[in-house]
Parts: structure tokens; C-alpha cells; sequence
């Protein structure tokens, strides 16, 4: 597993100003709180069709690794059957574990729409590092994880963008779980990294628009 080098990357990671970390707080409750109530209809419409389309709850709820290490409990609409999260955390090609529902939640992205929730909440950021699950977050070498889990994780970021089809690609591996944790996270991580360093309200705005263009041209 070849892991960002992040002793040449830390000295780097200067603190980000209060101003900077109160601008972006200020744009997340701003952008959230007007998110779900301009989404409001489509939310009910995609919970009723959770619903309707398969047993168990509207919400998939499964604890992330958030800021600083505390741990929370992300929203997300339920895309899988109920106990699918026993039979493995990873999404793999398609994965007979998927509902109906969940195939076109998952390829439109509106899976992720509740996480607005935990953006009010100030549990993540609109824009940062996706959330990973505690077993993950053990394999980041200590500095690397020191340096991304000191902002708010977040709905997209470039990781996303870029690897928008990882499921495929897992699909195609002997060994999703291996092909995960030796070719997948080294990448997202390079890209945390670099992220937590450098981040700016600019930034947050391009990968925002950038995440819309991808879904729409996908």
C-alpha cells in the first residue's frame, strides 16, 4: 500500500486562520440550510420511494470518522437491502445487495442529498474529505491522518469527482477489498491531503460546480 508521504507534506499544513474557518462554517449553514429547503419536495419524493421500494428505514445511518477523530453517524438514503452492511462495507460492481431504488439513487448521487442534514449539524462541510469508516481510517499513516481529519469531512471533494465510478472498478478487481486499501485509498488520500492544505472558499465553489457537471454528464 503506497500511502501519501506526508513528512515532506506537514510542514505545510498551517493552520488555517479563524477568519478563513468561520467563512467557510458561515457558507456550509448557509448552503445547507437553503439546500434542503429548496429540496425539500425532492427529498420527500426520494424517502417515500426508499420506502415503498424495499423493507426497512428511509435512512442509512453508518458511523464516519469525522474531525479531530469524533465519530458521527452520517445520513445517507438507504440504497441496499436491511443487513446488507454485514456481508461487507464496500460497494462492489453490482452488487446484488442494491435495491431498485438504490441502482439510480446511487448513479444520480441523490443518496448523498441527506448529508445536508449533517452539514447544519456542523458534523461536515459541503466541500472536504469524504468520511471513512473507522476500519479505513486505522490504515492512514498517523501525520497523514492528523492533517485530513483537521477539517470537517465533506459531501464532495476532488476524490469524488475523479473516482465517481470506483465501484466499477472494484467490481473488475479478484480482490475489491485489497484493490481498495492498496490502489483506491492511497489515491483518495493524496487527494485529502492536498485538500486540508490548501482549501479556500474558491476552491470549495469550482469543486461544487465541478461535482454538478459530472453527475449531469455521467
Amino acid at each position: 500500500m503506497s500511502l501519501p508521504d506526508s513528512r515532506s507534506a506537514a510542514p505545510c499544513c498551517a493552520p488555517r486562520g479563524h477568519g478563513s474557518r468561520t467563512l467557510k462554517r458561515a457558507f456550509d449553514v448557509l448552503a445547507s440550510a437553503l439546500g434542503l429547503l429548496l429540496l425539500g419536495p425532492l427529498l420527500l419524493g426520494v424517502a417515500l420511494w426508499v420506502k415503498a421500494d424495499s423493507p426497512g428505514p428511509v435512512f442509512f445511518r453508518q458511523l464516519r470518522v469525522g474531525r479531530g477523530g469524533v465519530l458521527f453517524r452520517i445520513h445517507k438514503f438507504r440504497t441496499m437491502q436491511l443487513g446488507a452492511e454485514g456481508l461487507g462495507q464496500l460497494t462492489v460492481g453490482k452488487d446484488a445487495r442494491v435495491t431498485g431504488a438504490g441502482r439510480l439513487l446511487r448513479k444520480t448521487k441523490l443518496d448523498e442529498l441527506p448529508q445536508l442534514i449533517d452539514v447544519l449539524l456542523g458534523d461536515m462541510s459541503v466541500v472536504g474529505p469524504r468520511p471513512e469508516v473507522p476500519k479505513y481510517v486505522a490504515l492512514y499513516p498517523a501525520e497523514v491522518r492528523d492533517i485530513v481529519l483537521s477539517v470537517r469531512p465533506g459531501i464532495t471533494d476532488w476524490a469524488s469527482i475523479r473516482m465517481i465510478d470506483e465501484n466499477e472498478i472494484l467490481g473488475a478487481a479478484a480482490d475489491p477489498e485489497a484493490a481498495y486499501r492498496d490502489e483506491i485509498l492511497p489515491q483518495k488520500l493524496d487527494f485529502y491531503l492536498r485538500y486540508a492544505q490548501t482549501h479556500s472558499l474558491m476552491e470549495d465553489v469550482q469543486i461544487i460546480m465541478a461535482t454538478l457537471l459530472r453527475i449531469v454528464l455521467r
